[in-house]
């Protein structure tokens, strides 16, 4: 089977970093084509082997792109395309069609109940969204809630079938040596209590309220934020205009996967490195951070986590859900410090992201849509 998975671009995002994962472990031969931005992933999928082909999409109303697409499609003679994001889900189905392929599968990956990839979802958004999506044959879903909301929009239920995320745990097993290498490089002291963001650094995802919580918090806690985005600056000046800037570090994007020739931290180190994640985003589609600091054995406290909302309460006991503002988060973040350090072991939610069941499921979403078939609606 020959397929060729179309996104909107290959930054160091959730949904790229997911890709990348993804197909080390599909049984198909895959290309990817990024419709801009290749990005650092990019350079990473090249590296594990994977043709990548860079579009050159000059914006969102850059029509020359869908004839550009359907050449490349029918070139390349593929059975089906996988499309990924909002802009590659919207052009890749359409530039699919004219290419004569039929079967289409969409994966959404950041649907929230009011926002869109970060962006206020519109009437209009909606609107141009389910006129995109008839053209496909599957919508994988990351999360029951995300097939959810995509029920309430209008995409038929039987459309719709759930994908879960996935994530290779043992990368993300607690290392004491990757610890303290990690600490060293950043200048964290072995001694500091380290509280840890992961996460594009964007204003949905709320990282201010941690750095404002620092300032209600003993002088030897540090903040690690992991990411890169346009909050960066902002976020720096609220630390220095509290006093709080030398305690808080900022990595920059660092990759899922490791890249080679790059000797910094790599996301798997860095979690080893925290002693709590906390996620305050009010608004996610899946949670992917949090799944992945549970498998570091961290506790995790969150505003939002569809991964761990959508299991049995008992799954994931050190993932706990903050409301509030950041003296919420300060006061859970002393309770936690006071608990003590816990045994740093995966709890059961973890294992029910296994990115290898996720590319067999995906599979199976594959198999159906070459052959015309309808997959009932599925749960992780």
């Amino acid at each position: 089977m020959r397929a060729l998975h179309v996104i909107t671009g290959l930054g160091v995002g959730g949904a790229e970093q997911q890709l990348r994962l993804l197909l080390r472990h599909l049984p198909a031969e895959c290309d990817v084509v990024a419709l801009t931005n290749p990005g650092p992933v990019a350079a990473g999928l090249a590296a594990d082997g994977v043709r990548v082909t860079h579009l050159g999409m000059r914006g969102n109303r850059d029509l020359g792109a869908l004839p550009r697409l359907a050449r490349l499609i029918r070139a390349g003679g593929y059975d089906l395309v996988h499309t990924h994001l909002y802009r590659a889900c919207f052009y890749g189905r359409i530039a699919a069609r004219l290419a004569g392929v039929r079967a289409v599968v969409a994966t959404e990956h950041s649907i929230g109940a009011t926002r869109l990839e970060g962006r206020p979802l519109t009437a209009g958004v909606r609107a141009l969204y389910l006129a995109g999506e008839r053209l496909g044959h599957t919508t994988v879903a990351v999360s029951p809630t995300v097939a959810e909301r995509l029920r309430h929009w209008g995409v038929p239920g039987p459309r719709i079938h759930v994908i879960p995320n996935g994530i290779d745990a043992p990368r993300f097993r607690f290392d004491e040596v990757r610890r303290k290498e990690a600490r060293a490089y950043l200048g964290l002291p072995e001694d500091a209590y380290v509280i840890g963001g992961v996460g594009r650094l964007a204003p949905g995802k709320r990282f201010d309220l941690l750095v404002r919580a620092l300032t209600q918090l003993p002088g030897d806690v540090r903040l690690l934020l992991v990411g890169g985005g346009s909050e960066a600056w902002p976020l720096r000046r609220i630390a220095l205009g509290l006093g709080v800037a030398d305690r808080v570090v900022l990595t920059g994007e660092r990759p899922a996967l490791p890249d080679p020739g790059d000797d910094a931290p790599d996301l798997a180190a860095l979690l080893s490195a925290m002693d709590v994640l906390a996620s305050p985003s009010a608004e996610e589609s899946f949670g992917l951070a949090v799944v992945e600091a549970l498998a570091a054995g961290l506790p995790v406290l969150y505003a939002s986590c569809p991964a761990v909302e959508d299991l049995p309460p008992d799954a994931a006991p050190g993932a706990r859900r903050v409301m509030g503002d950041e003296g919420a988060y300060a006061r859970e973040l002393l309770r936690l410090r006071a608990a003590g350090p816990g045994e740093r072991t995966a709890p059961a939610a973890v294992h029910r992201y296994d990115i290898a069941c996720s590319a067999r499921q995906l599979m199976n979403v594959y198999t159906a849509a070459l052959s015309g078939s309808t997959l009932e609606v599925s749960s992780p």
